[in-house]
Protein backbone atom coordinates (compact mmCIF):
# COMPACT_ATOMS: atom_id res chain seq x y z
CA UNK A 1 0.00 0.00 0.00
CA UNK A 2 1.29 3.50 -0.81
CA UNK A 3 3.19 4.97 2.17
CA UNK A 4 1.70 8.45 1.70
CA UNK A 5 -1.78 6.94 1.71
CA UNK A 6 -1.05 5.19 5.00
CA UNK A 7 0.12 8.44 6.54
CA UNK A 8 -2.98 10.31 5.33
CA UNK A 9 -5.22 7.50 6.59
CA UNK A 10 -3.58 7.61 10.03
CA UNK A 11 -4.03 11.39 10.21
CA UNK A 12 -7.71 11.01 9.26
CA UNK A 13 -8.25 8.47 12.06
CA UNK A 14 -6.61 10.78 14.59
CA UNK A 15 -8.74 13.70 13.41
CA UNK A 16 -11.96 11.70 13.55
CA UNK A 17 -11.14 10.49 17.06
CA UNK A 18 -10.38 14.05 18.15
CA UNK A 19 -13.64 15.30 16.63
CA UNK A 20 -15.54 12.56 18.42
CA UNK A 21 -13.98 13.34 21.80
CA UNK A 22 -14.56 17.07 21.32
CA UNK A 23 -18.24 16.47 20.50
CA UNK A 24 -18.82 14.19 23.46
CA UNK A 25 -20.02 15.53 26.77
CA UNK A 26 -18.23 12.95 28.81
CA UNK A 27 -20.09 9.70 29.26
CA UNK A 28 -18.20 7.79 26.55
CA UNK A 29 -14.72 8.77 27.70
CA UNK A 30 -12.37 6.75 29.85
CA UNK A 31 -12.66 7.67 33.53
CA UNK A 32 -9.64 8.06 35.78
CA UNK A 33 -10.40 7.44 39.45
CA UNK A 34 -8.78 10.01 41.78
CA UNK A 35 -5.96 8.87 44.05
CA UNK A 36 -6.24 11.73 46.57
CA UNK A 37 -8.19 10.37 49.57
CA UNK A 38 -9.76 13.78 50.27
CA UNK A 39 -11.00 13.97 46.68
CA UNK A 40 -12.43 10.44 46.91
CA UNK A 41 -14.23 11.38 50.13
CA UNK A 42 -15.65 14.54 48.53
CA UNK A 43 -16.66 12.56 45.45
CA UNK A 44 -18.61 10.03 47.54
CA UNK A 45 -20.32 12.92 49.38
CA UNK A 46 -21.23 14.57 46.08
CA UNK A 47 -22.62 11.34 44.58
CA UNK A 48 -25.11 11.07 47.46
CA UNK A 49 -26.50 14.59 46.87
CA UNK A 50 -28.18 13.63 43.54
CA UNK A 51 -29.88 16.94 42.75
CA UNK A 52 -28.31 20.34 42.11
CA UNK A 53 -28.88 23.78 40.58
CA UNK A 54 -26.88 25.37 37.76
CA UNK A 55 -27.27 29.06 36.87
CA UNK A 56 -26.10 30.81 33.68
CA UNK A 57 -26.26 34.56 34.23
CA UNK A 58 -24.58 37.64 32.82
CA UNK A 59 -25.21 40.93 30.97
CA UNK A 60 -26.37 38.93 27.92
CA UNK A 61 -29.65 38.33 29.79
CA UNK A 62 -30.62 41.90 28.81
CA UNK A 63 -30.88 40.84 25.17
CA UNK A 64 -32.35 37.44 25.94
CA UNK A 65 -29.71 35.79 23.75
CA UNK A 66 -27.55 32.72 24.14
CA UNK A 67 -24.69 33.20 26.59
CA UNK A 68 -21.43 34.23 24.86
CA UNK A 69 -21.79 32.19 21.68
CA UNK A 70 -23.27 34.93 19.48
CA UNK A 71 -19.88 36.71 19.48
CA UNK A 72 -18.11 33.57 18.27
CA UNK A 73 -17.47 33.83 14.49
CA UNK A 74 -18.38 30.24 13.68
CA UNK A 75 -21.12 29.14 11.29
CA UNK A 76 -23.05 27.17 13.89
CA UNK A 77 -26.72 27.40 14.85
CA UNK A 78 -25.86 28.33 18.44
CA UNK A 79 -23.69 31.25 17.23
CA UNK A 80 -26.54 32.98 15.38
CA UNK A 81 -26.70 36.75 15.92
CA UNK A 82 -30.02 38.56 16.16
CA UNK A 83 -31.14 42.14 16.67
CA UNK A 84 -30.25 45.57 15.28
CA UNK A 85 -26.46 44.94 15.25
CA UNK A 86 -26.55 41.46 13.77
CA UNK A 87 -25.61 42.35 10.16
CA UNK A 88 -22.11 43.51 11.05
CA UNK A 89 -19.98 41.29 13.28
CA UNK A 90 -17.79 44.06 14.70
CA UNK A 91 -20.75 46.34 15.48
CA UNK A 92 -22.43 43.40 17.19
CA UNK A 93 -19.43 42.54 19.35
CA UNK A 94 -18.99 46.17 20.40
CA UNK A 95 -22.65 46.43 21.39
CA UNK A 96 -22.49 43.07 23.18
CA UNK A 97 -19.44 44.09 25.19
CA UNK A 98 -21.17 47.34 26.17
CA UNK A 99 -23.99 45.39 27.84
CA UNK A 100 -22.03 45.49 31.08
CA UNK A 101 -22.53 49.27 31.12
CA UNK A 102 -26.31 48.85 31.45
CA UNK A 103 -26.43 45.70 33.59
CA UNK A 104 -28.28 46.62 36.78
CA UNK A 105 -30.11 43.61 38.33
CA UNK A 106 -31.72 45.53 41.18
CA UNK A 107 -34.10 42.64 42.07
CA UNK A 108 -31.17 40.33 42.80
CA UNK A 109 -32.11 38.25 45.87
CA UNK A 110 -29.96 35.13 46.24
CA UNK A 111 -31.65 34.19 49.51
CA UNK A 112 -34.91 33.77 47.59
CA UNK A 113 -33.17 31.53 45.06
CA UNK A 114 -31.52 29.46 47.78
CA UNK A 115 -34.82 28.98 49.61
CA UNK A 116 -36.57 27.83 46.43
CA UNK A 117 -33.74 25.45 45.53
CA UNK A 118 -33.53 23.98 49.03
CA UNK A 119 -37.33 23.53 49.18
CA UNK A 120 -37.13 21.63 45.87
CA UNK A 121 -34.66 19.20 47.43
CA UNK A 122 -31.54 20.49 45.71
CA UNK A 123 -28.36 19.82 47.68
CA UNK A 124 -25.69 21.73 45.73
CA UNK A 125 -25.34 24.56 43.24
CA UNK A 126 -22.96 25.63 40.45
CA UNK A 127 -22.84 29.30 39.41
CA UNK A 128 -21.26 30.80 36.27
CA UNK A 129 -18.58 33.05 37.72
CA UNK A 130 -17.35 33.67 34.16
CA UNK A 131 -18.55 32.41 30.78
CA UNK A 132 -16.65 32.41 27.48
CA UNK A 133 -17.40 36.09 26.82
CA UNK A 134 -15.06 36.94 29.71
CA UNK A 135 -17.45 39.07 31.79
CA UNK A 136 -16.60 38.26 35.41
CA UNK A 137 -19.55 37.93 37.76
CA UNK A 138 -17.23 38.35 40.75
CA UNK A 139 -14.94 41.05 42.13
CA UNK A 140 -11.79 40.08 40.26
CA UNK A 141 -8.83 42.43 40.54
CA UNK A 142 -7.39 41.28 37.20
CA UNK A 143 -9.81 42.97 34.76
CA UNK A 144 -12.31 45.85 34.74
CA UNK A 145 -14.68 43.75 32.61
CA UNK A 146 -16.65 42.66 35.65
CA UNK A 147 -19.90 43.26 37.48
CA UNK A 148 -18.05 45.31 40.11
CA UNK A 149 -16.18 47.27 37.43
CA UNK A 150 -16.26 51.08 37.09
CA UNK A 151 -18.57 50.98 34.04
CA UNK A 152 -21.24 48.67 35.51
CA UNK A 153 -24.12 50.50 37.24
CA UNK A 154 -24.67 47.61 39.64
CA UNK A 155 -21.15 48.15 41.04
CA UNK A 156 -22.59 50.79 43.39
CA UNK A 157 -24.93 48.23 44.96
CA UNK A 158 -23.64 46.67 48.21
CA UNK A 159 -24.57 43.25 46.74
CA UNK A 160 -22.55 43.81 43.57
CA UNK A 161 -20.15 40.92 44.18
CA UNK A 162 -22.92 38.55 43.19
CA UNK A 163 -20.79 35.40 43.30
CA UNK A 164 -19.96 36.01 46.96
CA UNK A 165 -23.60 36.81 47.76
CA UNK A 166 -24.82 33.67 45.97
CA UNK A 167 -22.23 31.37 47.54
CA UNK A 168 -23.05 32.69 51.02
CA UNK A 169 -26.82 32.40 50.54
CA UNK A 170 -26.64 28.79 49.34
CA UNK A 171 -24.00 27.83 51.89
CA UNK A 172 -26.34 29.06 54.65
CA UNK A 173 -28.86 26.48 53.39
CA UNK A 174 -26.27 23.73 53.85
CA UNK A 175 -25.77 23.29 50.12
CA UNK A 176 -22.56 22.36 48.32
CA UNK A 177 -20.90 25.17 46.36
CA UNK A 178 -19.64 24.94 42.79
CA UNK A 179 -17.85 27.59 40.74
CA UNK A 180 -18.37 27.37 36.97
CA UNK A 181 -15.38 28.98 35.24
CA UNK A 182 -14.66 29.22 31.52
CA UNK A 183 -11.11 28.34 30.49
CA UNK A 184 -11.41 30.38 27.25
CA UNK A 185 -11.93 34.14 27.65
CA UNK A 186 -12.85 35.90 24.41
CA UNK A 187 -12.52 39.35 25.95
CA UNK A 188 -8.95 38.89 27.10
CA UNK A 189 -6.35 40.35 24.73
CA UNK A 190 -4.10 37.37 25.37
CA UNK A 191 -6.76 34.97 24.08
CA UNK A 192 -8.30 36.98 21.24
CA UNK A 193 -5.58 39.49 20.34
CA UNK A 194 -7.29 42.70 19.09
CA UNK A 195 -4.63 42.99 16.36
CA UNK A 196 -5.99 39.89 14.60
CA UNK A 197 -9.61 39.11 13.68
CA UNK A 198 -11.02 36.05 15.48
CA UNK A 199 -11.82 33.14 13.17
CA UNK A 200 -13.36 30.64 15.59
CA UNK A 201 -13.52 29.78 19.30
CA UNK A 202 -9.74 29.31 19.57
CA UNK A 203 -6.99 31.90 20.07
CA UNK A 204 -6.57 34.05 16.96
CA UNK A 205 -2.78 34.01 17.02
CA UNK A 206 -0.07 31.35 16.83
CA UNK A 207 0.75 30.09 20.30
CA UNK A 208 4.05 28.76 18.96
CA UNK A 209 5.02 32.16 17.56
CA UNK A 210 3.85 34.13 20.61
CA UNK A 211 4.48 31.83 23.61
CA UNK A 212 4.85 34.80 25.96
CA UNK A 213 1.29 35.87 25.14
CA UNK A 214 -0.07 32.42 25.98
CA UNK A 215 1.94 32.41 29.23
CA UNK A 216 0.31 35.71 30.19
CA UNK A 217 -3.08 34.16 29.49
CA UNK A 218 -2.26 31.16 31.69
CA UNK A 219 -1.15 33.50 34.49
CA UNK A 220 -4.38 35.50 34.15
CA UNK A 221 -6.52 32.33 34.27
CA UNK A 222 -4.68 30.92 37.27
CA UNK A 223 -4.96 34.30 38.99
CA UNK A 224 -8.74 34.45 38.62
CA UNK A 225 -9.19 30.89 39.85
CA UNK A 226 -6.90 31.68 42.79
CA UNK A 227 -9.17 34.62 43.66
CA UNK A 228 -12.30 32.45 43.56
CA UNK A 229 -10.75 29.79 45.78
CA UNK A 230 -9.26 32.27 48.25
CA UNK A 231 -11.86 34.99 48.85
CA UNK A 232 -15.22 33.20 48.54
CA UNK A 233 -15.32 30.68 51.39
CA UNK A 234 -15.44 26.92 51.07
CA UNK A 235 -15.88 25.75 47.46
CA UNK A 236 -16.62 22.09 46.74
CA UNK A 237 -16.49 22.00 42.92
CA UNK A 238 -14.38 23.79 40.32
CA UNK A 239 -16.52 23.24 37.20
CA UNK A 240 -14.36 24.14 34.19
CA UNK A 241 -15.99 24.65 30.80
CA UNK A 242 -14.47 25.13 27.34
CA UNK A 243 -13.01 21.70 26.74
CA UNK A 244 -11.21 22.82 23.57
CA UNK A 245 -8.66 24.51 25.86
CA UNK A 246 -6.52 21.43 26.36
CA UNK A 247 -3.21 19.83 25.52
CA UNK A 248 -3.56 18.26 22.08
CA UNK A 249 -2.14 18.17 18.57
CA UNK A 250 -2.65 21.14 16.26
CA UNK A 251 -4.83 19.93 13.40
CA UNK A 252 -7.91 20.61 11.30
CA UNK A 253 -10.97 18.57 12.14
CA UNK A 254 -13.61 17.45 9.60
CA UNK A 255 -15.68 20.47 8.62
CA UNK A 256 -12.56 22.69 8.73
CA UNK A 257 -12.79 23.32 12.45
CA UNK A 258 -9.37 23.87 13.98
CA UNK A 259 -8.02 22.01 16.96
CA UNK A 260 -5.32 24.09 18.64
CA UNK A 261 -2.90 22.92 21.31
CA UNK A 262 -3.90 25.14 24.24
CA UNK A 263 -1.92 23.49 27.01
CA UNK A 264 -3.02 25.33 30.13
CA UNK A 265 -1.21 22.80 32.40
CA UNK A 266 -4.25 21.30 34.09
CA UNK A 267 -2.21 19.23 36.59
CA UNK A 268 -0.67 22.43 37.93
CA UNK A 269 -4.07 24.18 38.00
CA UNK A 270 -5.66 21.28 39.90
CA UNK A 271 -2.74 21.19 42.35
CA UNK A 272 -3.09 24.93 42.96
CA UNK A 273 -6.84 24.54 43.51
CA UNK A 274 -6.31 21.78 46.08
CA UNK A 275 -3.60 23.71 47.88
CA UNK A 276 -6.28 26.35 48.50
CA UNK A 277 -9.31 24.06 48.89
CA UNK A 278 -8.16 20.54 49.92
CA UNK A 279 -10.31 17.81 48.38
CA UNK A 280 -12.08 20.10 45.90
CA UNK A 281 -13.58 18.31 42.91
CA UNK A 282 -12.08 19.50 39.63
CA UNK A 283 -14.30 18.95 36.59
CA UNK A 284 -12.31 19.65 33.42
CA UNK A 285 -15.31 19.04 31.22
CA UNK A 286 -15.01 16.79 28.17
CA UNK A 287 -11.22 16.50 28.53
CA UNK A 288 -10.32 12.86 29.05
CA UNK A 289 -7.87 12.53 31.91
CA UNK A 290 -7.36 12.58 35.68
CA UNK A 291 -8.55 16.19 36.05
CA UNK A 292 -12.16 15.30 35.20
CA UNK A 293 -13.34 14.01 38.58
CA UNK A 294 -16.81 13.36 37.25
CA UNK A 295 -18.21 13.32 33.73
CA UNK A 296 -20.97 15.61 32.49
CA UNK A 297 -23.30 14.48 29.67
CA UNK A 298 -25.14 17.60 28.54
CA UNK A 299 -28.87 17.90 27.79
CA UNK A 300 -29.35 14.12 27.69
CA UNK A 301 -29.51 10.90 29.69
CA UNK A 302 -27.09 8.03 29.16
CA UNK A 303 -28.93 4.97 27.91
CA UNK A 304 -27.76 2.76 30.79
CA UNK A 305 -26.09 2.98 34.21
CA UNK A 306 -22.47 4.12 34.09
CA UNK A 307 -19.64 2.67 36.16
CA UNK A 308 -18.18 6.03 37.20
CA UNK A 309 -19.38 9.31 38.75
CA UNK A 310 -21.42 11.44 36.37
CA UNK A 311 -23.91 14.28 36.21
CA UNK A 312 -26.44 15.24 33.56
CA UNK A 313 -26.55 19.03 33.19
CA UNK A 314 -29.79 20.14 31.58
CA UNK A 315 -31.89 23.26 31.14
CA UNK A 316 -35.22 23.70 32.88
CA UNK A 317 -36.35 25.74 29.87
CA UNK A 318 -35.02 25.53 26.31
CA UNK A 319 -32.07 27.89 26.76
CA UNK A 320 -29.21 27.95 29.27
CA UNK A 321 -29.55 31.70 29.65
CA UNK A 322 -32.64 33.85 30.16
CA UNK A 323 -34.97 34.16 27.17
CA UNK A 324 -38.31 35.98 27.59
CA UNK A 325 -41.26 33.63 27.15
CA UNK A 326 -39.06 30.52 27.07
CA UNK A 327 -40.78 27.11 27.24
CA UNK A 328 -40.26 25.31 30.57
CA UNK A 329 -40.36 21.56 31.09
CA UNK A 330 -43.30 20.38 33.20
CA UNK A 331 -42.98 19.27 36.82
CA UNK A 332 -43.83 15.72 35.73
CA UNK A 333 -41.10 15.70 33.08
CA UNK A 334 -38.54 17.08 35.53
CA UNK A 335 -39.39 14.53 38.23
CA UNK A 336 -39.17 11.74 35.65
CA UNK A 337 -35.77 13.01 34.54
CA UNK A 338 -34.54 13.08 38.13
CA UNK A 339 -35.75 9.52 38.77
CA UNK A 340 -34.27 8.16 35.54
CA UNK A 341 -30.91 9.85 36.09
CA UNK A 342 -30.64 8.63 39.68
CA UNK A 343 -31.69 5.10 38.67
CA UNK A 344 -28.72 5.09 36.29
CA UNK A 345 -26.32 6.21 39.00
CA UNK A 346 -26.02 9.90 38.11
CA UNK A 347 -26.71 13.33 39.54
CA UNK A 348 -29.11 15.85 38.00
CA UNK A 349 -27.82 19.44 37.64
CA UNK A 350 -30.82 21.51 36.56
CA UNK A 351 -30.20 24.95 35.04
CA UNK A 352 -32.19 28.15 35.60
CA UNK A 353 -31.25 31.39 33.83
CA UNK A 354 -31.93 34.54 35.90
CA UNK A 355 -33.28 37.57 34.07
CA UNK A 356 -31.68 41.00 33.58
CA UNK A 357 -33.41 42.37 36.69
CA UNK A 358 -31.94 39.63 38.89
CA UNK A 359 -35.13 37.59 39.18
CA UNK A 360 -36.17 34.15 37.96
CA UNK A 361 -39.17 33.68 35.72
CA UNK A 362 -42.33 32.67 37.68
CA UNK A 363 -42.30 29.30 35.88
CA UNK A 364 -38.96 28.44 37.49
CA UNK A 365 -40.32 28.92 41.01
CA UNK A 366 -43.48 26.98 40.13
CA UNK A 367 -41.51 24.03 38.77
CA UNK A 368 -39.23 23.92 41.81
CA UNK A 369 -42.23 24.08 44.13
CA UNK A 370 -43.80 21.12 42.34
CA UNK A 371 -40.59 19.09 42.49
CA UNK A 372 -40.27 19.95 46.18
CA UNK A 373 -43.77 18.69 46.94
CA UNK A 374 -42.86 15.34 45.39
CA UNK A 375 -39.47 15.19 47.12
CA UNK A 376 -40.96 15.81 50.56
CA UNK A 377 -42.74 12.47 50.24
CA UNK A 378 -40.32 10.44 48.15
CA UNK A 379 -36.77 11.73 48.68
CA UNK A 380 -35.64 8.58 50.52
CA UNK A 381 -35.65 6.83 47.13
CA UNK A 382 -33.31 9.51 45.74
CA UNK A 383 -30.65 10.66 48.21
CA UNK A 384 -27.77 8.30 48.87
CA UNK A 385 -29.25 5.68 46.55
CA UNK A 386 -27.61 3.31 44.07
CA UNK A 387 -28.83 1.74 40.82
CA UNK A 388 -30.19 -1.79 40.97
CA UNK A 389 -31.23 -4.18 38.19
CA UNK A 390 -33.43 -4.17 36.17
CA UNK A 391 -32.89 -0.35 36.35
CA UNK A 392 -35.84 0.48 34.07
CA UNK A 393 -38.66 -1.83 33.01
CA UNK A 394 -42.45 -1.80 32.49
CA UNK A 395 -42.82 1.87 33.42
CA UNK A 396 -40.67 1.56 36.56
CA UNK A 397 -37.17 2.73 37.40
CA UNK A 398 -35.35 1.24 40.37
CA UNK A 399 -33.05 2.50 43.12
CA UNK A 400 -31.74 0.93 46.32
CA UNK A 401 -30.36 2.00 49.68
CA UNK A 402 -28.74 -0.09 52.40
CA UNK A 403 -32.10 -1.29 53.71
CA UNK A 404 -34.64 -1.04 50.87
CA UNK A 405 -35.35 -1.30 47.16
CA UNK A 406 -37.54 1.37 45.53
CA UNK A 407 -39.64 0.73 42.45
CA UNK A 408 -40.58 4.15 41.04
CA UNK A 409 -43.54 4.11 38.69
CA UNK A 410 -43.37 7.06 36.28
CA UNK A 411 -46.95 8.26 36.14
CA UNK A 412 -47.93 9.68 32.75
CA UNK A 413 -51.16 11.64 32.40
CA UNK A 414 -51.63 10.43 28.83
CA UNK A 415 -51.52 6.77 29.94
CA UNK A 416 -54.07 5.78 32.60
CA UNK A 417 -52.58 3.73 35.43
CA UNK A 418 -53.50 0.05 34.91
CA UNK A 419 -55.36 -1.92 37.56
CA UNK A 420 -52.27 -4.06 38.13
CA UNK A 421 -48.60 -3.10 38.13
CA UNK A 422 -45.83 -5.65 37.58
CA UNK A 423 -42.60 -5.18 39.53
CA UNK A 424 -39.39 -7.06 38.83
CA UNK A 425 -38.18 -7.36 42.40
CA UNK A 426 -34.52 -8.23 43.00
CA UNK A 427 -33.73 -11.09 45.37
CA UNK A 428 -33.43 -10.38 49.07
CA UNK A 429 -36.31 -7.95 49.44
CA UNK A 430 -39.79 -8.42 50.91
CA UNK A 431 -42.55 -8.72 48.32
CA UNK A 432 -44.89 -6.62 50.49
CA UNK A 433 -44.66 -3.01 49.27
CA UNK A 434 -45.28 0.29 50.96
CA UNK A 435 -46.43 3.17 48.76
CA UNK A 436 -44.76 6.32 50.05
CA UNK A 437 -47.34 8.98 50.89
CA UNK A 438 -50.17 6.43 51.03
CA UNK A 439 -51.07 5.17 54.51
CA UNK A 440 -53.44 2.35 53.51
CA UNK A 441 -52.01 -1.15 53.02
CA UNK A 442 -51.04 -1.93 49.43
CA UNK A 443 -52.21 -5.32 48.19
CA UNK A 444 -49.70 -7.39 46.24
CA UNK A 445 -49.28 -11.00 45.16
CA UNK A 446 -46.92 -13.47 43.49
CA UNK A 447 -48.17 -15.85 40.83
CA UNK A 448 -47.11 -19.47 40.61
CA UNK A 449 -44.14 -19.91 38.31
CA UNK A 450 -43.68 -16.13 38.01
CA UNK A 451 -40.89 -14.20 39.72
CA UNK A 452 -42.66 -10.86 39.42
CA UNK A 453 -44.58 -9.06 42.16
CA UNK A 454 -48.02 -7.79 41.13
CA UNK A 455 -49.44 -4.70 42.83
CA UNK A 456 -53.18 -4.17 42.85
CA UNK A 457 -54.03 -0.50 42.17
CA UNK A 458 -57.18 0.25 44.12
CA UNK A 459 -59.59 3.07 43.19
CA UNK A 460 -58.57 4.79 46.45
CA UNK A 461 -54.91 4.62 45.44
CA UNK A 462 -55.65 5.97 41.97
CA UNK A 463 -57.63 8.87 43.36
CA UNK A 464 -55.04 9.87 45.95
CA UNK A 465 -51.99 9.44 43.71
CA UNK A 466 -53.43 10.64 40.39
CA UNK A 467 -51.67 14.01 40.53
CA UNK A 468 -48.28 12.59 41.60
CA UNK A 469 -45.63 12.57 38.85
CA UNK A 470 -44.27 9.26 40.14
CA UNK A 471 -45.32 6.61 42.66
CA UNK A 472 -42.61 5.13 44.85
CA UNK A 473 -43.10 1.57 46.14
CA UNK A 474 -40.70 0.63 48.92
CA UNK A 475 -39.64 -2.98 49.47
CA UNK A 476 -37.66 -3.51 52.65
CA UNK A 477 -34.65 -5.79 52.74
CA UNK A 478 -35.46 -9.17 54.26
CA UNK A 479 -34.45 -9.39 57.90
CA UNK A 480 -34.97 -5.68 58.63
Amino acid sequence: MNRNFLILFAILLINLRSASVTAQHGDQQHYYWPEDTLVLKKLAWWQDLKFGLLMHWGPYSQWGVVESWSICPEDEDWCTRRGPYSKNYYDYVQAYENLGKTFNPVKFNPQKWAEAAAAAGMKYMVFTTKHHDGFSMFDTKLTDYRITGPDCPFAADPRSNVTLEIFNAFREKGMGIGAYFSKPDWHCDDYWDPYFPPVDRNPNYSLKRYPEKWQRYKDFTYGQIRELLTDYGSVDILWLDGGWVQKCADTVLPGWRRQVNQDIDMPAMAAMARSLQPGILVVDRAVEGPDQNYLTPEQRLPEKPLAFPWETCMTMANSWSYVPGDHYKSVTDLVHLLCKIVSRGGNFLLNVGPGPDGEWAPEAYQRLEGIGAWMKVNSEAIYGSQPIAPYEENGFVYTQTSDACYAIYLNKEANPVPAELMVTLPAGFSSKPELLGFKTTVKSSRKKGDDHTYIYVSPEMKKKMAASPAWVFKFEKRGN
